[in-house]
Protein backbone atom coordinates (compact mmCIF):
# COMPACT_ATOMS: atom_id res chain seq x y z
CA UNK A 1 0.00 0.00 0.00
CA UNK A 2 1.15 3.64 -1.07
CA UNK A 3 1.47 6.08 2.25
CA UNK A 4 0.67 9.65 1.33
CA UNK A 5 0.89 12.59 4.32
CA UNK A 6 -3.19 13.95 3.10
CA UNK A 7 -2.16 17.32 4.04
CA UNK A 8 0.17 17.37 1.20
CA UNK A 9 -2.04 15.79 -1.06
CA UNK A 10 -4.72 17.97 -0.61
CA UNK A 11 -1.86 21.11 -1.33
CA UNK A 12 -1.56 19.92 -4.47
CA UNK A 13 -3.21 21.99 -7.60
CA UNK A 14 -3.60 18.89 -10.39
CA UNK A 15 -5.42 16.26 -9.54
CA UNK A 16 -5.68 12.54 -11.81
CA UNK A 17 -9.15 11.21 -11.63
CA UNK A 18 -9.88 7.50 -12.75
CA UNK A 19 -13.94 7.61 -13.41
CA UNK A 20 -15.41 4.20 -13.33
CA UNK A 21 -18.75 3.83 -15.30
CA UNK A 22 -18.20 6.53 -17.33
CA UNK A 23 -20.26 5.60 -20.60
CA UNK A 24 -24.07 6.08 -18.39
CA UNK A 25 -25.85 9.74 -18.90
CA UNK A 26 -24.22 10.64 -15.21
CA UNK A 27 -20.56 9.42 -16.37
CA UNK A 28 -21.28 11.50 -19.77
CA UNK A 29 -21.97 14.49 -17.36
CA UNK A 30 -18.99 14.27 -15.42
CA UNK A 31 -16.78 14.10 -18.19
CA UNK A 32 -18.74 17.11 -19.69
CA UNK A 33 -17.20 18.87 -16.33
CA UNK A 34 -14.08 17.42 -16.16
CA UNK A 35 -13.23 18.63 -19.98
CA UNK A 36 -13.34 22.46 -18.55
CA UNK A 37 -12.08 22.22 -15.02
CA UNK A 38 -8.69 24.02 -14.34
CA UNK A 39 -7.48 21.38 -11.50
CA UNK A 40 -8.59 18.05 -12.28
CA UNK A 41 -7.66 15.71 -14.98
CA UNK A 42 -9.37 12.55 -16.40
CA UNK A 43 -6.30 10.11 -16.80
CA UNK A 44 -9.09 7.26 -17.09
CA UNK A 45 -11.99 6.20 -17.78
CA UNK A 46 -13.24 2.19 -17.41
CA UNK A 47 -16.65 1.42 -19.25
CA UNK A 48 -17.96 -2.25 -20.40
CA UNK A 49 -19.57 -0.92 -23.04
CA UNK A 50 -17.84 1.24 -24.82
CA UNK A 51 -14.64 -0.16 -23.71
CA UNK A 52 -12.27 0.88 -26.81
CA UNK A 53 -13.75 3.94 -27.84
CA UNK A 54 -12.34 7.46 -28.01
CA UNK A 55 -13.91 9.57 -25.54
CA UNK A 56 -14.78 12.61 -27.72
CA UNK A 57 -16.51 14.82 -25.11
CA UNK A 58 -12.79 14.47 -23.43
CA UNK A 59 -10.63 17.32 -25.47
CA UNK A 60 -7.91 18.14 -22.46
CA UNK A 61 -6.18 14.72 -23.92
CA UNK A 62 -5.35 13.77 -27.25
CA UNK A 63 -7.08 10.30 -28.34
CA UNK A 64 -8.11 9.24 -24.54
CA UNK A 65 -10.25 5.89 -24.89
CA UNK A 66 -12.11 4.19 -22.53
CA UNK A 67 -10.86 1.00 -20.74
CA UNK A 68 -12.78 -2.31 -20.26
CA UNK A 69 -14.37 -1.97 -16.73
CA UNK A 70 -12.60 -5.16 -15.59
CA UNK A 71 -13.05 -6.92 -12.20
CA UNK A 72 -11.38 -4.76 -9.38
CA UNK A 73 -8.54 -6.94 -9.13
CA UNK A 74 -7.62 -5.94 -12.92
CA UNK A 75 -8.28 -2.59 -12.74
CA UNK A 76 -4.99 -0.24 -13.15
CA UNK A 77 -4.84 3.12 -10.76
CA UNK A 78 -1.60 4.03 -10.94
CA UNK A 79 -0.89 8.39 -10.26
CA UNK A 80 -4.38 8.41 -9.67
CA UNK A 81 -5.33 10.81 -6.84
CA UNK A 82 -8.88 10.38 -7.35
CA UNK A 83 -12.22 7.54 -8.33
CA UNK A 84 -15.05 8.47 -9.58
CA UNK A 85 -17.31 5.66 -8.69
CA UNK A 86 -20.45 6.13 -11.04
CA UNK A 87 -21.57 1.97 -10.93
CA UNK A 88 -25.24 0.79 -10.15
CA UNK A 89 -26.01 0.38 -6.92
CA UNK A 90 -24.43 -2.95 -5.06
CA UNK A 91 -21.28 -3.09 -7.51
CA UNK A 92 -18.95 -0.21 -5.67
CA UNK A 93 -17.87 -2.21 -2.80
CA UNK A 94 -15.49 -4.80 -4.18
CA UNK A 95 -13.53 -1.64 -6.23
CA UNK A 96 -13.45 0.40 -3.17
CA UNK A 97 -11.73 -2.55 -1.53
CA UNK A 98 -9.59 -3.00 -3.60
CA UNK A 99 -8.87 0.63 -4.17
CA UNK A 100 -8.11 0.95 -0.74
CA UNK A 101 -5.46 -1.73 -0.47
CA UNK A 102 -3.90 -0.30 -3.61
CA UNK A 103 -3.86 3.48 -1.69
CA UNK A 104 -5.85 4.13 1.36
CA UNK A 105 -5.75 7.84 0.63
CA UNK A 106 -7.15 8.01 -2.82
CA UNK A 107 -10.05 9.94 -2.61
CA UNK A 108 -12.83 8.17 -3.37
CA UNK A 109 -16.69 9.42 -4.12
CA UNK A 110 -19.45 6.90 -5.31
CA UNK A 111 -22.58 7.94 -6.78
CA UNK A 112 -24.29 4.63 -5.93
CA UNK A 113 -26.48 4.20 -2.67
CA UNK A 114 -24.07 1.88 -1.70
CA UNK A 115 -22.61 4.16 1.30
CA UNK A 116 -25.14 6.84 1.99
CA UNK A 117 -25.66 4.75 5.42
CA UNK A 118 -22.54 4.21 6.12
CA UNK A 119 -21.22 6.04 8.88
CA UNK A 120 -17.27 6.09 8.02
CA UNK A 121 -18.03 7.77 4.71
CA UNK A 122 -18.74 11.63 4.55
CA UNK A 123 -22.43 12.26 2.97
CA UNK A 124 -22.86 15.22 1.59
CA UNK A 125 -25.06 17.64 0.13
CA UNK A 126 -22.43 20.54 -0.28
CA UNK A 127 -25.36 23.41 0.12
CA UNK A 128 -26.71 21.73 2.97
CA UNK A 129 -23.95 19.73 5.06
CA UNK A 130 -20.41 20.27 4.40
CA UNK A 131 -18.36 17.34 4.07
CA UNK A 132 -15.98 16.99 6.36
CA UNK A 133 -12.07 16.50 4.53
CA UNK A 134 -12.26 13.24 4.44
CA UNK A 135 -11.11 10.94 1.52
CA UNK A 136 -14.18 8.81 1.02
CA UNK A 137 -17.81 10.79 -0.03
CA UNK A 138 -21.08 9.54 -0.76
CA UNK A 139 -22.67 11.85 -3.22
CA UNK A 140 -26.51 11.65 -2.88
CA UNK A 141 -29.15 10.55 -4.53
CA UNK A 142 -31.05 12.98 -7.07
CA UNK A 143 -34.66 12.64 -5.66
CA UNK A 144 -33.38 12.95 -2.03
CA UNK A 145 -31.40 16.04 -3.03
CA UNK A 146 -34.40 17.68 -4.19
CA UNK A 147 -36.48 16.72 -1.28
CA UNK A 148 -33.87 18.23 1.18
CA UNK A 149 -33.43 20.82 -0.37
CA UNK A 150 -37.34 21.57 0.21
CA UNK A 151 -37.10 20.84 4.08
CA UNK A 152 -33.88 21.30 4.68
CA UNK A 153 -34.97 25.44 5.57
CA UNK A 154 -37.76 24.96 7.99
CA UNK A 155 -36.64 21.31 9.22
CA UNK A 156 -37.62 23.02 12.90
CA UNK A 157 -41.17 23.98 12.15
CA UNK A 158 -42.16 21.04 10.50
CA UNK A 159 -44.57 18.72 12.93
CA UNK A 160 -46.17 15.76 11.56
CA UNK A 161 -45.84 13.29 8.53
CA UNK A 162 -44.41 14.94 5.30
CA UNK A 163 -45.59 13.82 2.20
CA UNK A 164 -43.57 14.08 -1.57
CA UNK A 165 -44.77 13.21 -5.05
CA UNK A 166 -41.51 13.23 -7.46
CA UNK A 167 -41.59 13.11 -11.46
CA UNK A 168 -38.31 12.43 -13.28
CA UNK A 169 -37.41 12.26 -16.87
CA UNK A 170 -36.52 8.41 -18.18
CA UNK A 171 -33.04 9.37 -17.51
CA UNK A 172 -33.60 8.72 -14.08
CA UNK A 173 -33.94 4.86 -14.82
CA UNK A 174 -30.67 4.78 -16.14
CA UNK A 175 -29.41 4.25 -19.90
CA UNK A 176 -30.25 0.00 -19.58
CA UNK A 177 -33.86 -0.62 -21.41
CA UNK A 178 -36.63 -1.10 -19.21
CA UNK A 179 -40.16 -0.05 -18.25
CA UNK A 180 -39.18 3.17 -16.81
CA UNK A 181 -37.10 4.29 -19.58
CA UNK A 182 -38.60 2.74 -22.69
CA UNK A 183 -40.41 5.85 -24.66
CA UNK A 184 -43.16 3.85 -26.15
CA UNK A 185 -43.85 2.72 -22.69
CA UNK A 186 -43.71 6.67 -21.75
CA UNK A 187 -45.92 7.89 -24.49
CA UNK A 188 -49.06 9.88 -23.49
CA UNK A 189 -48.08 8.48 -19.91
CA UNK A 190 -46.48 8.99 -16.44
CA UNK A 191 -45.65 5.35 -14.78
CA UNK A 192 -45.65 5.40 -10.96
CA UNK A 193 -43.07 2.91 -9.06
CA UNK A 194 -41.96 1.74 -5.91
CA UNK A 195 -45.35 2.94 -4.07
CA UNK A 196 -43.38 2.80 -0.74
CA UNK A 197 -40.36 2.17 0.45
CA UNK A 198 -38.12 4.13 -2.07
CA UNK A 199 -34.62 3.99 -1.66
CA UNK A 200 -34.64 7.63 -1.77
CA UNK A 201 -37.04 7.94 0.72
CA UNK A 202 -34.93 6.33 3.36
CA UNK A 203 -31.94 8.31 2.11
CA UNK A 204 -33.99 11.59 3.63
CA UNK A 205 -35.28 9.76 6.66
CA UNK A 206 -31.76 9.01 7.50
CA UNK A 207 -29.80 12.76 6.92
CA UNK A 208 -32.70 15.39 7.01
CA UNK A 209 -36.51 14.33 8.77
CA UNK A 210 -37.89 10.94 9.64
CA UNK A 211 -41.19 11.39 9.09
CA UNK A 212 -41.71 11.29 5.28
CA UNK A 213 -43.53 9.25 2.72
CA UNK A 214 -42.43 9.69 -1.27
CA UNK A 215 -43.47 8.15 -4.37
CA UNK A 216 -41.51 8.40 -7.76
CA UNK A 217 -42.97 8.45 -11.09
CA UNK A 218 -41.16 8.81 -14.25
CA UNK A 219 -42.38 10.45 -17.32
CA UNK A 220 -41.94 10.96 -20.83
CA UNK A 221 -39.39 13.68 -21.17
CA UNK A 222 -35.70 12.81 -20.40
CA UNK A 223 -34.14 14.66 -17.46
CA UNK A 224 -35.51 17.10 -14.68
CA UNK A 225 -37.07 16.24 -11.44
CA UNK A 226 -40.13 17.82 -9.93
CA UNK A 227 -40.84 17.56 -5.76
CA UNK A 228 -44.05 18.67 -4.71
CA UNK A 229 -44.04 18.40 -0.70
CA UNK A 230 -46.96 18.81 1.63
CA UNK A 231 -45.73 20.00 4.63
CA UNK A 232 -47.49 20.64 8.00
CA UNK A 233 -46.49 22.91 10.09
CA UNK A 234 -45.71 24.20 14.10
CA UNK A 235 -48.68 27.06 13.84
CA UNK A 236 -49.73 29.73 11.81
CA UNK A 237 -47.63 31.33 8.74
CA UNK A 238 -48.31 32.99 5.88
CA UNK A 239 -46.31 32.28 2.17
CA UNK A 240 -44.46 35.15 2.58
CA UNK A 241 -43.10 34.19 5.84
CA UNK A 242 -42.10 31.01 4.67
CA UNK A 243 -40.82 32.42 1.15
CA UNK A 244 -38.22 35.02 3.22
CA UNK A 245 -37.06 31.47 5.67
CA UNK A 246 -35.88 29.61 2.40
CA UNK A 247 -34.46 33.16 0.52
CA UNK A 248 -32.59 33.97 3.61
CA UNK A 249 -31.05 30.40 4.27
CA UNK A 250 -30.13 29.83 0.21
CA UNK A 251 -29.17 33.74 0.38
CA UNK A 252 -25.20 32.55 -0.17
CA UNK A 253 -25.54 29.49 -2.60
CA UNK A 254 -25.22 30.80 -6.07
CA UNK A 255 -26.58 27.58 -7.33
CA UNK A 256 -29.74 27.96 -5.60
CA UNK A 257 -32.85 30.03 -6.67
CA UNK A 258 -35.41 30.59 -4.20
CA UNK A 259 -38.98 32.29 -5.89
CA UNK A 260 -42.24 32.90 -5.03
CA UNK A 261 -43.49 31.31 -8.95
CA UNK A 262 -44.20 27.75 -9.42
CA UNK A 263 -40.42 26.60 -10.76
CA UNK A 264 -40.60 24.10 -14.22
CA UNK A 265 -39.02 21.32 -15.17
CA UNK A 266 -38.15 22.90 -18.39
CA UNK A 267 -36.56 26.03 -17.16
CA UNK A 268 -34.34 23.63 -15.02
CA UNK A 269 -33.01 21.32 -17.36
CA UNK A 270 -29.35 21.04 -18.59
CA UNK A 271 -28.42 23.64 -15.74
CA UNK A 272 -26.56 23.30 -12.41
CA UNK A 273 -29.56 24.97 -10.96
CA UNK A 274 -32.03 23.75 -8.36
CA UNK A 275 -35.05 26.08 -8.33
CA UNK A 276 -37.36 26.09 -5.21
CA UNK A 277 -40.91 27.98 -5.12
CA UNK A 278 -44.82 28.18 -4.94
CA UNK A 279 -44.70 28.38 -1.19
CA UNK A 280 -48.46 28.10 -0.94
CA UNK A 281 -50.53 28.11 2.23
CA UNK A 282 -53.72 26.46 2.84
CA UNK A 283 -56.48 28.31 4.96
CA UNK A 284 -55.17 27.15 8.36
CA UNK A 285 -51.55 28.59 7.78
CA UNK A 286 -50.42 25.71 8.59
CA UNK A 287 -50.31 23.43 5.92
CA UNK A 288 -47.59 24.60 3.17
CA UNK A 289 -47.19 22.94 0.03
CA UNK A 290 -43.62 23.93 -2.03
CA UNK A 291 -42.08 22.23 -5.27
CA UNK A 292 -38.21 22.00 -6.25
CA UNK A 293 -36.95 21.44 -9.56
CA UNK A 294 -33.70 20.17 -10.72
CA UNK A 295 -31.39 18.53 -13.74
CA UNK A 296 -31.51 15.28 -12.38
CA UNK A 297 -28.28 14.28 -14.19
CA UNK A 298 -26.14 17.33 -12.82
CA UNK A 299 -27.28 18.89 -9.72
CA UNK A 300 -28.83 15.84 -8.59
CA UNK A 301 -25.80 14.18 -9.56
CA UNK A 302 -22.42 15.23 -11.76
CA UNK A 303 -22.73 19.02 -10.67
CA UNK A 304 -22.68 17.83 -6.81
CA UNK A 305 -19.52 15.17 -7.49
CA UNK A 306 -17.71 18.07 -8.78
CA UNK A 307 -18.37 20.89 -6.00
CA UNK A 308 -17.51 17.54 -3.31
CA UNK A 309 -14.37 16.93 -4.90
CA UNK A 310 -13.50 20.90 -4.93
CA UNK A 311 -14.42 21.01 -1.49
CA UNK A 312 -11.85 17.88 -0.43
CA UNK A 313 -9.16 19.21 -2.28
CA UNK A 314 -9.62 22.83 -1.21
CA UNK A 315 -10.75 24.51 -4.13
CA UNK A 316 -13.40 26.80 -4.57
CA UNK A 317 -16.24 24.88 -4.29
CA UNK A 318 -17.76 25.61 -7.54
CA UNK A 319 -14.05 25.82 -9.66
CA UNK A 320 -15.18 24.14 -12.92
CA UNK A 321 -18.99 24.68 -12.96
CA UNK A 322 -20.19 26.71 -15.26
CA UNK A 323 -23.87 27.89 -14.15
CA UNK A 324 -24.26 31.39 -15.70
Amino acid sequence: MQLINHQLFIMKSKFNIALLGGRGYVGQEIIGILNDHPNFILSKAFSRSAAGDAIKEYTKISGLKYSYLDKPAKITLSNIDIVILALPNNQSHEYVKKIEEYNSNIIIIDLSADYRFDKNWTYSIPEICKPAKKNRISNPGCYASAIQFSLFPITKIIHGKVSCMGISGYSGAGATPNDKNNPENLKDNIVPYSLSGHLHEDEVIKHCYNNLTFTPHVGNFFRGILITSHIQLDSKYTSSDIYEIYKDYYANYELIKVSKEIPMINKIANSHFVNIGGFDMDESGSSLVVCCTLDNLLKGAATQVIENLNYACNLQELTGIHYE
